[in-house]
């Protein structure tokens, strides 16, 4: 016991002479491992800044020569009608794809009068059914084509804010099929074509329901975060062929989807946010820690940024507080149905 004692205190001894080298070493361990994370967030906030405000991205002409085709879904309204107007301007002939022939020609009228020279063709399809014939006719209609361009922009939300639980099976149905589905076939008719010419662009539009969990829209923000990694996939698997693949993550927009009518720093008008995607293809925005993704519009950008590099998307803090958010929604949009009815009934 008494030689255990004595080993104790020499082991003891010998501790405390080390202590304070340890203290010196530990200190300044700690202090480059926080200087060389705090340099590491300044860093990508730089690239997040630079990307947003200072560098441009690649010019559309890059995808393909005077001449070339841009296909755009759901093309009839909202972005879909805004990327078709600037693509237009751009020098692209388009090819329109919605639902609607009336507004599909409208807006061919509309693209032909403002860019004389701009050829468009229009294909009605409704995306809900998921028709073979329909992708039939948008194959034989493509094979014929040099599509430079693929604005993937027809999609569907709920119609309100719905716990799952309650959510319809033709909603849940129509989500996914529209959302995935018609995405992944039409750009499986458009990516042969372009791995043929070694060139192109394939845009796909994302949301934040797809960056961040979204309770009470659960099964579009899951439709989105399916997009988002089908399109990373897809981008590292299209680059050796000189196609660029980007996932567009967006906030809300002033739009028939979103129900907002006025514009404003947060939620941009589609004309100003369609510039921005355009102006920064290939810049990753406020996206820099997801691959072949951008958050183009600025203040999306930062939102992006803050979400992913300081708060993160998965804690449940963040996820409460976007639970609680459209919960409210939720509130606001069956008191105003209610009212809506007894409007109706009096």
């Amino acid at each position: 016991m008494e030689f255990l004692s004595n080993y104790t205190g020499c082991l003891s001894n010998w501790s405390l002479n080390l202590q304070p080298g340890l203290q010196t070493v530990g200190a300044l361990v700690l202090l480059t491992t926080g200087g060389l994370f705090v340099a590491c967030r300044a860093f990508t906030f730089l690239r997040v800044v630079l990307s947003l405000f200072v560098f441009p991205g690649k010019p559309l002409r890059s995808f393909g020569p005077k001449g070339s085709w841009a296909v755009v879904t759901g093309a009839s309204d909202g972005l879909g009608k805004e990327f078709s107007l600037q693509l237009a301007r751009a020098g692209f002939n388009i090819l329109l794809v919605s639902r609607t022939a009336s507004k599909l020609t409208v807006l061919a009228d509309e693209i032909a009068s403002k860019n004389p020279g701009v050829q468009t063709k229009t294909l009605s399809m409704d995306f809900a059914q998921n028709l073979d014939a329909d992708y039939a006719k948008l194959k034989e209609v493509v094979e014929s084509l040099d599509v430079a361009v693929l604005i993937n922009n027809v999609g569907k939300s709920h119609g309100i804010p719905t716990p799952f639980a309650l959510t319809s099976e033709e909603e849940m149905k129509d989500i996914i099929t529209i959302n995935c589905h018609g995405t992944l076939r039409v750009t499986q008719l458009i990516v042969p074509g372009m791995i043929q010419r070694r060139r192109g662009l394939i845009l796909t539009m994302g949301s934040f329901g797809g960056l961040l969990p979204t309770p009470l829209l659960a099964t579009y923000s899951g439709s989105k975060a399916f997009l988002q990694q089908w399109s990373s996939a897809l981008g590292s698997e299209l680059e050796p062929y000189g196609i660029t693949v980007e996932l567009v993550q967006a906030y809300l927009i002033v739009s028939a989807m979103s129900k907002i009518r006025r514009a404003s720093a947060a939620i941009p008008d589609p004309r100003s946010f369609v510039k921005a995607v355009l102006s920064k293809i290939g810049r990753n925005g406020g996206s820099p820690t997801y691959a072949y993704s951008s958050s183009p519009y600025w203040s999306h950008g930062v939102m992006a940024w803050f979400l992913t590099c300081i708060t993160g998307t998965m804690n449940k803090f963040v996820v409460g507080q976007n639970k609680g958010m459209h919960e409210s929604i939720r509130k606001r949009a069956l008191r105003k149905a209610e009212r809506e009815r007894g409007k109706k009934s009096a």
